[in-house]
């Protein structure tokens, strides 16, 4: 079921943009902070593909229309094109203050955390780096597993989050749910205790650390999507999830340096995915993979890149009935992705064609604007995190042998560890 935009809620945020004419003036500058919310007419899938190809970000979409982010330039494509419905300046006023996100945690208190959970847990929990982001920043890994020794013998899965710096739901969950897990474990929870020792899994939680520390700068959020990339025109940033290399610089990602969909200069050109994908063709015992994003309540699984399905058949009934069975635990939408637009150069597609793993993408709460989008604010992310428990435990549990989704007899697959005996 489509997600409206109510129509009270779009008059609430265009009559509040009346009120900061200068943001109005800024935005029109093109300067690297000055984006514009815009409705846009699409009805169906082909056509939020050919808004998408302005090289704007879709962020909400409804049954006749879709809410994107983009400059100034885009607004007058979009309006020469006939479907620009309205636009307004992405100003502070309209989002929540870092100080209102107190909770929320920056770079250095994601690293305290996770020094914390790997000091509590030494005999179960490694922390390391899977490479380092353009400005020098680690990104942070941790390991959990009842045989650290072993645990490549084990089926792996992998979490990562905070791709879109803008995004800082999707690092808290991610984080939240290594503590979780590992307090289940600590208590004799059943269910963990039988996964840690079974299972190899792998959290990195914010693979995008600049952008996530720009965003907050200044004292308010920037509404940055990018990494902190320096373009060689001057312009700044790389879409992270639009410059892995199944599908590159094809639809859906933008050539131009200042859109939000940039690509990059060629695939993996980024140290931050070529840090992923080393880190992904590492880890050959990784069956299943779960990158969060927000926002829009989605489960979303390959190809993305295509409205063509994934060609073997069997494979894409697991795909399927995945992420129905998740959905029916967080209640959001599953779909392959491309029936919201086609967004080529994208993490699962990779994932998947170079690796078989089966990829899946969470768009986490809220899935409207008008409920703080990117910003919901601190009080919203318990909730949002403990609808998606079950269904990140659901990933580890199916790591063994995802084919049991569809063939509940399967047996595991590939691992030779006693401890699946």
């Amino acid at each position: 079921m489509l997600r409206i935009l109510g129509l009270t809620t779009l008059a609430c945020i265009l009559s509040a943009t009346s009120l900061n004419a200068n943001a109005a003036a800024a935005a029109s500058t093109g300067t690297e902070t000055s984006l514009l919310w815009m409705k846009v007419k699409a009805k169906d899938k082909f056509e939020r593909t050919r808004v998408a190809n302005t090289g704007v970000s879709v962020e909400v979409r409804a049954d006749d229309h879709v809410m994107v982010l983009g400059t100034a330039k885009q607004a007058a494509a979009l309006e020469a094109m006939g479907v620009l419905e309205a636009k307004f300046p992405a100003t502070d006023e309209m989002l929540d203050f870092p100080g209102r996100d107190s909770n929320f945690h920056n770079y250095e208190e994601l690293k305290v955390e996770l020094q914390k959970l790997a000091a509590d847990f030494p005999k179960i929990t490694a922390l390391d780096s899977i490479g380092k982001s353009v400005e020098g920043r680690d990104l942070l890994r941790i390991r959990i597993s009842g045989d650290l020794a072993h645990a490549s013998q084990m089926p792996a899965t992998l979490i990562m989050g905070g791709h879109h710096a803008r995004e800082h739901v999707s690092v808290e969950v991610p984080l939240m749910f290594a503590q979780r897990l590992l307090s289940l474990y600590q208590s004799g929870d059943a269910e963990a205790v039988r996964l840690i020792n079974s299972r190899d899994i792998q959290i990195v939680p914010m693979v995008n650390p600049d952008g996530a520390e720009y965003d907050v700068s200044g004292g308010g959020y920037r509404t940055w999507r990018k990494n902190r990339a320096s373009n060689s025109d001057g312009t700044m940033g790389v879409d992270l999830n639009r410059n892995y290399a199944q599908g590159f610089g094809g639809e859906g990602a933008s050539d131009n340096t200042d859109d939000e969909t940039y690509h990059g200069p060629a695939a993996f050109s980024e140290p931050e995915t070529r840090a992923v994908k080393d880190w992904v063709d590492s880890n050959p015992n990784t069956a299943t993979l779960l990158t969060v994003h927000t926002y829009s309540q989605l489960i979303l699984y390959p190809w993305g890149g295509s409205y063509d399905k994934v060609p073997d058949g069997r494979d894409g009934q697991v795909f399927e009935t995945m992420a129905k069975k998740m959905a029916t635990w967080n209640g959001y939408d599953p779909m392959q992705a491309s029936q919201l637009y086609i967004a080529t150069g994208d993490t699962c597609d990779w994932a998947y064609s170079a690796h078989k793993i089966f990829a899946f993408t969470f768009e986490l709460d809220p899935n409207q604007f008008s409920f703080g989008g990117f910003y919901p604010g601190q009080d919203k992310v318990p909730g949002i995190f403990e609808k998606n428990v079950k269904p990140m435990m659901y990933l580890i549990e199916m790591a063994d042998n995802p084919y049991r989704a569809i063939e509940p007899k399967a047996a595991a697959f590939g691992f030779s560890t006693p401890l699946l005996n």
